[in-house]
């Protein structure tokens, strides 16, 4: 259906409405890769938006956990408990940053799983856009 729109769009309204997506493209990238490059947790954001998740287990490794000492978390003075009830939060997108060639390679992957978002947003931009382009008369036909 979404793809089906965007042909539609990309027929009436031809290189503005092309020029549009990959600007919203572009721009979901950027947002993207500077996400990544600042250790944001970019797959437990994809999951609040309703995106499936980039992994396909939510195990946490507990042997990355320190094993409890009761010597030394009676009587420390830090006030930090070795507890092994709370496990350690990982940040995946860090993870498969560092195994798939990239933050950049990431960001890309995904923007591509981001299409079915990305369609909407260009869906409505396109004919305002084309709008004050043609009333610029930056472009030739009127919209």
């Amino acid at each position: 259906m979404v793809a089906g729109r965007f042909k539609e769009l990309v027929k009436k309204y031809g290189k503005v409405g092309l020029g549009v997506h990959f600007s919203v493209s572009a721009a979901s990238i950027s947002g993207l890769y500077v996400a990544i490059k600042n250790n944001v947790d970019v797959e437990s954001m994809l999951e609040k938006v309703g995106m499936p998740s980039l992994a396909k287990d939510k195990e946490t490794k507990t042997s990355d956990l320190p094993a409890q000492n009761p010597e030394t978390t009676i009587g420390s003075d830090s006030g930090f408990r070795n507890d092994p009830t709370v496990e350690k939060e990982r940040n995946r997108t860090a993870e498969l940053a560092a195994s798939s060639g990239g933050a950049l390679a990431l960001a890309v992957l995904i923007n591509k799983a981001l299409f079915p978002v990305r369609v909407p947003i260009t869906l409505a931009l396109t004919p305002s856009i084309a709008r004050f382009l043609a009333r610029r008369n930056l472009i030739k036909n009127n919209v």
